[in-house]
């Protein structure tokens, strides 16, 4: 049980039921007063990097990230230079390549980085999205069949493929050379391909697991241009213009934000500012982004409008936008995916509903499974993995959604929580036969179930990952960096918290409470149920604030119906809004509780 002592602001149980404690402890508390003396930064700004397991020799590094100093040896990556060689000999024969992506964004910017470099030296290569539905997910046999009938000599695999045993076995029968870039985890058994560069493979040590699949083919890309230079080629591919897909991939899948994928970001953002990209510009424009683009845009406004393609449409609008140079077809595509959106949404929250009805009759009164298996006829296969996110943040446990077809097979997603490795669990029971098919990463995973093996798969995933949910879950007291007042929180605050991001799995957005503050003029806005309310504090300062899919949940329950003069300690992150040109600040609330709440 945690110390009383450690309860923020005396807060042991929230409206939402969580504890509140200081994410700094003693050690760090130390590490922060260091890094305050020795260096410029605020107190606030080193109490956050401090929190984040950096030391004062660090932090200035650390605060600007840079990829010359963080960048690997390329060849580090277990098959590298075989992977490369081949694809040199590729552009030099002006051979013809495919490729063989997913339909989600880092399998869409995966692909749109390899056409971009493969369109330089004047290859056109085929690029094929298999549809989520009918096709599900990596190579098959018929897609492979596609490709070379059309004339392919060379297949790549990006986000995918480290699996896919028997159709590289089928492109290999036909003569056909398969390059595999991925990032996903895999057995021991790897596919007969010509060369698989994955940090995830059992035998590669880069220790680069962390990178998503862009950022795996950006690294290919940087070998390759040393190849071409080895081999005398001149006039080479600008590859840090390409960066902003890069960082687009690592925000959108959700990877761990350290180390050379904080650089990416970074230097990403840096280059999607300038708009270069046609179709993340047109994107940003349909989903009326103002200001500069920072990774919340990315991650929940650019990120869910190309995956909506994947979804419920066409698999392959968001990698066809990414690739394109027409403004105009730009725009036209990225309409078509701010439909398809609105559409998406609209089906999300109808099959939630659904879902965290059955969820709350399965965990009753006790303490429930410790994952969540869930399957219905009714959910779209391309939601699942939405329906997923938000049992595992509504009921803090683990999570799978699996759509139903009429056969009785079902196409599913999982989604976990920090510290519980959902894809090896996955994997563990496709090699004890539970399940035909599945992989993934820790933290999201894809399955393929029959509906009498929903049993056997719920078992093993309860006896594979109960201690690592009961860990994981007694950590769920709100981690909170500092206590704010509305009046401290100016766009100044902000803009020198930023120096410390991006922000996102693996560096947490720092989490301020403001104490004692009220929330004013609250009202549920949007499609999925949003509290929109005003912060004030007794000084007379004000902030924005908004509680996302908060309207009848506990939190949206206190801020709709506190009344406008009841004082409540609001705990949530910042960030800048830009309407009219003006910035102004806006918290978004991720827990609320009362003064007194012991």
């Amino acid at each position: 049980m945690l110390d009383e002592r450690a309860y923020f602001l005396d807060v042991s149980r929230s409206v939402t039921g969580r504890a509140w404690v200081d994410r700094l402890d003693a050690n760090a508390s130390r590490l922060a007063q260091a890094i305050a003396q020795r260096t410029d930064l605020s107190e606030i700004l080193a109490r956050i990097v401090a929190a984040r397991g950096v030391g004062p020799e660090e932090a200035e590094s650390y605060l600007n990230p840079t990829i010359r100093d963080l960048m690997p040896d390329p060849s580090s990556l277990t098959a590298m230079d075989r992977l490369v060689a081949r694809l040199a000999k590729a552009i030099g024969d002006r051979e013809n390549v495919a490729l063989f992506g997913d339909y989600d964004v880092d399998g869409a910017c995966s692909c749109a980085l390899m056409s971009r470099y493969l369109r330089h030296f004047g290859l056109e290569p085929q690029v094929y999205i298999p549809d989520r539905i009918f096709e599900g997910y990596g190579p098959n046999v018929a897609a492979i069949d596609k490709l070379i009938d059309a004339g392919a000599t060379l297949i790549i695999t990006l986000d995918c493929g480290t699996v896919s045993d028997a159709p590289i076995a089928h492109a290999r029968s036909r003569g056909v050379d398969v390059l595999v870039i991925d990032h996903h985890l895999s057995d021991f058994e790897l596919p007969e391909a010509t060369a698989i560069v994955n940090p995830n493979r059992p035998d590669d040590v880069s220790g680069l697991g962390y990178l998503c699949a862009a950022g795996v083919t950006f690294m290919v890309l940087v070998a390759a241009n040393r190849e071409l230079r080895n081999l005398g080629r001149a006039g080479l591919p600008d590859l840090m213009a390409m960066l902003d897909l890069v960082a687009l991939a690592t925000v959108c899948d959700v990877v761990p934000l350290k180390g050379l994928n904080r650089a990416f970001v970074v230097r990403g953002l840096e280059i999607a500012r300038r708009g270069n990209n046609r179709g993340i510009s047109a994107l940003a424009l349909a989903a009326r982004v103002n200001g500069p683009l920072n990774p919340y845009h990315l991650g929940f406004l650019i990120g869910p409008r190309i995956n909506a393609g994947g979804r419920i449409g066409d698999a392959a609008l968001g990698t066809r936008l990414l690739t394109i140079e027409d403004e105009h077809e730009a725009l036209a595509i990225a309409a078509r995916l701010d439909e398809l959106n609105v559409e998406r949404q609209r089906i999300e929250v109808e099959a939630v509903e659904e879902a965290a009805r059955v969820a709350e009759a399965e965990i009753g009164n006790g303490e429930g499974p410790p994952v969540l298996v869930l399957a219905s006829e009714n959910w779209h296969a391309g939601v699942v993995g939405l329906i997923a996110a938000r049992l595992r943040e509504r009921f803090e446990r683990p999570a799978f959604a699996i759509a139903l077809g009429p056969d009785g097979t079902g196409t599913g997603s999982g989604r976990s929580m920090p510290g519980v490795d959902l894809g090896r669990a996955v994997i563990e029971a496709v090699e004890a036969g539970i399940i035909p098919k599945g992989g993934g990463h820790a933290m999201a995973a894809g399955v393929t179930v029959r509906t009498g093996q929903l049993g056997p798969f719920r078992a093993h995933m309860a006896q594979a990952l109960t201690a690592q949910v009961a860990v994981a879950r007694a950590a769920t007291a709100l981690q909170v960096d500092a206590a704010l007042t509305a009046r401290g929180a100016s766009p100044e605050f902000v803009h020198d918290l930023e120096r410390a991001g991006p922000f996102g799995s693996g560096n947490p957005t720092p989490v301020f409470v403001f104490p004692a503050h009220k929330a004013k003029f609250a009202e549920v806005v949007g499609q999925g149920g949003h509290v929109r309310f005003t912060l004030a504090s007794d000084d007379g300062a004000r902030l924005k604030g908004i509680a996302f899919r908060a309207a009848g949940q506990p939190i949206g329950d206190v801020l709709l119906n506190g009344g406008n003069d009841t004082p409540l300690h609001i705990a949530g992150t910042l960030g800048i809004d830009h309407w009219q040109g003006r910035e102004q600040v806006q918290i978004r609330v991720v827990d609320v509780a009362s003064p007194a709440s012991r």
